[in-house]
């Protein structure tokens, strides 16, 4: 698997292969992002999906892909460090706001600085089409964003709060986007980099603060459902965060980041699908804006 993928680094395949890749990331993390926020605290759910995920992620990192090459362990300091910020924060913001007022925020922060992140370390550029389509997307994102801030009648006490934590998640979000594209094309086996980053990532800070915040909690919940929340969020992080990371080491950084935002539309969908809210004419017509821009940078590369 591993020779077949570094094959299609930089290939027309491989282009094809990024954009499956960033799309299905991008469904993916919309539902890791629902998850995170549920019936559960935000912060509680983010301990046990990193629980999960790291013990399942040990024993691959331990006894199955290659180990880390000696310049490999400063680089996973790094991502443990800038993953653990955007960790903290996304817990933070949805503990303060709404799901489809916070999440939106975050992912139309995240592209912008992403596309310029990828133009400075990996010297990627993007035609003047795909600037446009880089606007389309983030004029239907924020607008999905300010339209719901108008409509919620939940949280609204705290949403400013919320609105600026939303914000600095997004600019972790460009930030671990790019510099975990540059810690997996600086290892030979790009699932080196995917079962160790998953394995440290997992284990070495959420679930003890978790652990500690659920002792604390008077009305803690039953440990069954929560765990089992985690076990499933666990799965859709190995395929969310794990198909971003390999789609920025066979493509370009900065189209894969706004391939993903995406996820918005799929967010919208589950809020309307699974979480009973209304889309109406107006979020139709703002997810279709996100849509196009997408396609815009797409093919006007």
């Amino acid at each position: 698997m591993s020779s077949w993928i570094t094959s299609l680094e930089g290939s027309a395949a491989g282009h094809q292969a990024a954009l499956v890749l960033a799309v299905m990331a991008a469904l993916l993390h919309a539902v890791f992002g629902a998850l995170q926020k549920g019936t559960h605290d935000p912060w509680l759910s983010r301990g046990a999906i990193d629980f999960s995920y790291g013990v399942i992620a040990a024993p691959f990192a331990l006894f199955v892909v290659p180990w880390p090459e000696p310049h490999m362990w400063p680089i996973f300091a790094g991502a443990y460090v800038i993953h653990v910020a955007y960790k903290l924060l996304q817990a933070w913001a949805y503990t303060k706001g709404a799901y489809m007022v916070v999440y939106p925020v975050v992912r139309g922060t995240g592209p912008l600085f992403a596309v310029i992140g990828a133009y400075l370390i990996f010297g990627e550029t993007f035609t003047l089409g795909q600037w446009a389509g880089v606007l389309l997307l983030l004029g239907g994102i924020y607008g999905l964003a300010a339209y719901n801030l108008r409509t919620i009648t939940v949280d609204r006490d705290t949403l400013v709060p919320a609105l600026w934590l939303a914000v600095a998640t997004g600019l972790t979000v460009a930030l671990y986007t790019t510099y975990d594209a540059y810690g997996i094309r600086a290892t030979a086996d790009p699932f080196t980099f995917l079962a160790w980053f998953f394995f440290i990532d997992g284990l070495f800070f959420m679930p003890p603060l978790a652990g500690y915040l659920w002792l604390k909690d008077p009305n803690r919940p039953a440990l069954g459902p929560l765990m089992a929340r985690g076990l499933i969020g666990a799965f859709v992080a190995f395929f969310s965060f794990g198909s971003i990371m390999l789609a920025t080491r066979l493509d370009k950084v900065g189209e894969a980041a706004v391939l993903r935002e995406t996820s918005v539309v799929f967010a919208a969908l589950i809020g309307w699908l699974i979480l009973g809210e209304k889309v109406g004419p107006r979020r139709l017509a703002l997810m279709a804006l996100v849509a196009a821009g997408a396609v815009v940078v797409e093919f006007a590369g």
